[in-house]
């Protein structure tokens, strides 16, 4: 009976031994660890890296988790993209104009008295000259047309021509609707939808007064839009002014 208690005894101490060298050997295996990030990467993670700056560091994590798929998927993902703000649409007798029929244009070739003259621009948005004929100008800017009109002129007329072009008068606008002189009217630069109304002769007494409908082509296309009386108006807009209902 002794015998047999120490040898029990005997093989329990080697099995708690044993237990102490695997748990020993286990404390000294490293793992993977997780490393936190400065808050200063954190951000540019999330809202985008300011340009020329490095990127963020990536810690790599071998055994996955949620913690290294929440930092890869910041620093995979793309930088916000600058918003752009439409200026309002203004006339201006430069190069951010652009013709359409019923412009009517003054062209001058320096030096050539027959080719200096007024042209309106027709309907299928060309002007006829002497000596070259149609020109298309819808859709091209002063300095655009003239430097078409130079090249034509130099392709076996005039060596080196020398065209300016500048607009006479503009397309004309319309409005239509609840005022009290509806109808075509010539176009004034600068001018808004106020103004607009003002040469139409007012509002009638049924007018809805604090929005109108707008209505805007170039270049074939059309755009229309609710916007309140001080909006600035272009050359060919159409002006709708509803009715309100109380």
């Amino acid at each position: 009976m002794p015998v047999a208690r120490a040898f029990r005894w005997s093989n329990l101490a080697s099995l708690a031994a044993s237990a102490a060298l695997v748990l020993g050997g286990c404390m000294q295996t490293t793992g993977p660890v997780a490393v936190m990030q400065p808050r200063p990467d954190l951000d540019s993670m999330a809202y985008g890296q300011p340009y020329a700056a490095p990127q963020p560091v990536v810690v790599a994590n071998n055994g996955g988790g949620a913690i290294a798929a929440l930092s890869n998927s910041f620093a995979a993902s793309p930088a916000p993209m600058p918003i752009g703000y439409a200026a309002p649409m203004t006339v201006r007798n430069g190069t951010s104009y652009h013709l359409d029929a019923g412009d009517k244009l003054r062209v001058v070739v320096y030096g050539q008295e027959g080719l200096t003259n007024s042209y309106a621009i027709d309907a299928g948005g060309s002007i006829t000259m002497p000596l070259i004929g149609a020109v298309p100008a819808r859709g091209r800017t002063t300095a655009g047309l003239a430097g078409e009109i130079a090249a034509r002129l130099r392709n076996g007329y005039i060596r080196e021509p020398s065209v300016a072009v500048e607009i006479e008068a503009y397309r004309p606008f319309f409005i239509l609707g609840e005022v009290l002189a509806p109808g075509q009217y010539p176009y004034v630069p600068n001018m808004t939808v106020e103004s607009a109304v003002a040469i139409a002769g007012g509002f009638s007494p049924r007018a809805k007064r604090d929005l109108v409908t707008i209505t805007h082509t170039e270049n074939g296309g059309a755009m229309r839009a609710v916007v309140p009386l001080g909006t600035p108006l272009s050359p060919g807009d159409t002006v709708f002014v509803g009715e309100r209902w109380f």
